[in-house]
């Protein structure tokens, strides 16, 4: 994750989910964002290139109990975020 910054982003009003990449190096790629809980769900395949800013939106209500982690597919890899949780 060297090329780039990846954030997820737990939000209300309206209640929604956001994956943020923010590429900052590196040559052009094909990729896709996603969050998971238990199983991932993924949104669909971005071309994203250097100085560019990617997102992903569900708009979705959330459990206060469960935590979150951005994803980011892209050359047969997966990135993770840290865990978020909401404040609820």
């Amino acid at each position: 994750m060297s090329n780039g910054q990846l954030c997820i982003s737990l939000n209300t009003s309206p209640s929604r989910i956001e994956v943020f990449y923010t590429k900052k190096a590196g040559s052009t790629i094909q990729a896709r964002l996603g969050f998971r809980t238990n199983s991932a769900d993924w949104g669909p395949w971005k071309t994203i290139s250097t100085g560019e800013r990617a997102n992903t939106t569900w708009n979705m209500s959330y459990p206060c109990n469960k935590k979150y982690v951005g994803l980011l597919q892209a050359n047969g890899q997966t990135f993770e975020t840290p865990p978020a949780g909401p404040t609820c």
